[in-house]
Parts: C-alpha cells; structure tokens; sequence
C-alpha cells in the first residue's frame, strides 16, 4: 500500500511538473510570438515610412529640378562697385548681388534691392549664359528697399518670371530662393515660410522700419539681396532681402504684393510715396503694462509725435512722464493705439504693416486709442513719409 502511494504522487507530481513546465513554456511562446509580431510591426512602420520619405524626396527633387530649369535664365547677377572714402584715400568696394526679370508694366525690367545698387558705379548685369550687360537704375525706394533696373541687353535674353499675389502665402509653406550667395552664380535653397507681417530695422531705412516682411528659412547670404522667392510652383511671392547677422534660418523677403503695388509708381515717377502718421512707439508687454496700470497687454505706447505730423494734427499725444523699467526709460502716459480701422493692433509690426498694405497717403485711418481709461476713436488723414 505504502509503494502504490509513492508510486501515485510521484505520477501527480510528475503530472503537475508537466503542466507547469507546459504552461510556463506556452507562455514564453506566446510572449515570444508577441515580440516578434511587434517587431514586425515595427519594421513594417519603418519601411513604410522610409518609403514615404523617398517618394516625398523624389517629388520635391524633381519639382526644384524643374522649377530651377524654368526659372535660371530669368535670374541675373548684378555686380558693381561702391566707393569707399578713407582717412587717406578712397578705394573701390566689389558689390554683387541678384536680380530677377519681370513684366508688370509691359516692359521687362529686372526687379532688385534698393541697398544692392545704391551709390553703385560701373554696375553690370550678368545672365545665366555669362553674358553681361549696362544697366539704367530708373526708379528705387529706400524704405521697401525695392530697384527697378533697366538692362540694355538683347530682348530675347529678357525672359520675365510670373508674379503672383503674396496674400496666397501662409506661415509653412514652401518656398525656394534662387541668387548669387558670395558670387556663386545661380544657386538654389529652399525652406518654408516662418512668419508674415515682420518690421526690421535696417541701415538704409534709418529711423524708420523695414515693414510688412515676410521671415523665411530659406539659407540667404551676402549676394542673395534681390533674387526671388518663389512658391512650390516658380512663380514670385517676394523678394529676399535681409538676413540677421549671428542667426540661423532667420532670413527675410519684401512680399510680391509690395512690388505690384509700387511698381507703376517706381517706373513713372522713380520713386514711391510712402504713408505717414507721424509717432514713434513702444509694443506694450506684460511689464510695461503692469507699470502703467493697464489690464491688457497689447497696442503701441506712444513716445513721442513729430511735430506738424498728421498725429499731431489730429490731436494723438507723446508722453511726458518718465519711468524705469528694468533699466529701460521710456513714457509712461502717452496714447495707446490698439486698433487702426477696427482691426486690432498688437504692435508697431501690424500697425506698420496694415498701413503699407492697405493705405495710401491722402486716405483717412480710423485710430483707436486708449487714453486715461477710456477709448478714443481719432480720425487721421495719412501724410507722406518725409
């Protein structure tokens, strides 16, 4: 009896052992199975995405091939040079820079930068092929930063590019610049649209600010100035212009809109009359809010209005009281502008901006102002930039 008890917990045990081991080992297969399934899965989503990244690769490789075909001989050098005044004596400075030809007003002209031709003397234009020709500068506007050059070559050789409206654009899409960045003739980037409506400041605007910009990631350099920023489809949206000394993928470009605007002006009359109020202000933040008492924290804190400006004639007022604000002086009680024809306004970027793209000197602007915890609506008669 003793035996047959031994005899059967050993076949229990071995029986239990059995399952034990069965399930333990089953449920190694299955979590085995589980891994491999998620590998595969894993592997399947990295193919795919692989693939996806080729086939979006081979799409933009042959859209640039064949926007830069289209667009290559209508993208010019210009080259000069500017005369240096020294202590001792003056010498010549080489400027190269680029250009683009158009047809807005029947005539082909090559469109380029205010700051690439300025004070320019022996100045060029060279064409794809490496023929170069004379060129006319017959209308510039410093503050749009904008040249419009006539070029004495052959007609055949002036090929315009299509202008289409920068309205079109928004912030992440795509654009590509095509210029002569260190005189390396007719080279391509690309990158997409950063922002709209920037306001920088530039030498050659002085006081006043480079407005209504469009910011870009597109790689520009010293030679870029006046080249063309296109769309996904070669055709013009701005022109590149400006880069920030130090910074990376920050550059800028006038929008296209500003050249269809001035163009007849530039050609007709050689220059463009820009719209005036008549301030200098401040974009009103969290600090400066805080400091002056007010519960919002945007608008622009005027500093001060340029006499005999059409601010001051229509009654807007400076500021007279000075505050310190973390190591900043400025006035504290002038007026805040916080809308311009009921559109809200941030700061002097859309302020600036909304003028140039919609204004003209002679037409009226309704001002919001807040002043002394009410808000005043001012009529303002725009004036021409002095």
């Amino acid at each position: 009896m003793e035996t047959k008890q031994v005899i059967s917990l050993s076949l229990l045990l071995f029986i239990i052992g059995a399952y034990i081991g069965y399930a333990i080992s089953y449920n190694e297969i299955q979590n085995l199975m589980s891994e491999i399934d998620s590998l595969k899965k894993k592997i399947s989503f990295l193919e795919l995405r692989e693939s996806n990244i080729q086939i979006i690769n081979q799409q933009v490789n042959v859209s640039l091939s064949d926007i830069y075909e289209k667009v290559k001989c209508s993208v010019v050098m210009i080259k000069g040079f500017n005369i240096v005044k020294d202590i001792f004596t003056n010498y010549y400075s080489e400027v190269i820079g680029s250009g683009f030809i158009v047809n807005l007003t029947g005539e082909p002209l090559i469109v380029t930068n205010f700051h690439v031709v300025n004070n320019m003397v022996n100045g060029s234009v060279t064409f794809f092929d490496g023929e170069a020709y004379p060129f006319d500068i017959i209308g510039k506007d410093q503050y749009s930063d904008l040249a419009i050059l006539k070029v004495y070559a052959p007609k055949e050789k002036l090929i315009p590019l299509p202008v289409i409206s920068s309205s079109t654009l928004r912030v992440g899409d795509f654009v590509i610049a095509v210029g002569n960045p260190y005189g390396l003739q007719s080279t391509l980037t690309s990158g997409i649209v950063s922002q709209l409506g920037r306001a920088i400041t530039t030498e050659i605007t002085g006081s006043y600010l480079l407005a209504d910009l469009i910011q870009i990631t597109t790689p520009i350099n010293p030679g870029n100035s006046g080249g063309p920023l296109l769309d996904a489809y070669g055709r013009v949206v701005g022109i590149t212009t400006a880069i920030i000394p130090g910074a990376q993928n920050v550059g800028f470009a006038i929008p296209s809109d500003t050249l269809i605007r001035e163009i007849d002006d530039l050609v007709k009359k050689g220059k463009y009359d820009h719209p005036y109020i008549g301030i200098s202000g401040i974009d009103i933040d969290y600090n400066i809010a805080k400091a002056i008492g007010i519960n919002f924290t945007y608008g622009v804190l005027v500093q001060s209005v340029a006499k005999g400006s059409p601010a001051e004639k229509a009654g807007i007022k400076g500021g007279t009281k000075i505050i310190t604000i973390a190591g900043k002086q400025i006035y504290a009680d002038g007026d805040i502008i916080i809308s311009i024809d009921n559109h809200i306004i941030k700061n002097m970027e859309e302020l600036l901006s909304y003028i140039e793209r919609n204004k003209k000197p002679g037409q009226e602007v309704n001002i919001g102002i807040f002043r002394t915890g009410k808000i005043v609506n001012i009529s303002l008669v725009l004036g021409v930039r002095p």
